[in-house]
């Protein structure tokens, strides 16, 4: 494995899911984590989160925490 240090584009071994809070729209739905654009390399398997279903539209990732809010749910 690369060496971050040592990678030519160092933001490409940037942390995933570096973000503790991630608000989605629903244009986004189904929402999934990791997210699309997150570096994969180390990251979680996909898991798909039913923020459309939770009574506050608010969600986390079962696997890094990530707490994902649902705005403009009603509109």
């Amino acid at each position: 494995m690369p060496s971050p240090r040592t990678a030519k584009h160092p933001s490409a071994f940037e942390t995933p899911n570096k973000a503790p809070r991630q608000n989605v729209r629903p244009k986004q739905l189904p929402l999934h984590c990791p997210l699309p654009g997150t570096s994969l390399w180390n990251s979680h398997p996909r898991v798909f989160l039913p923020i459309e279903d939770a009574p506050d539209h608010k969600i986390r990732c079962p696997y890094c925490g990530t707490l994902y809010t649902l705005v403009n749910a009603d509109g």
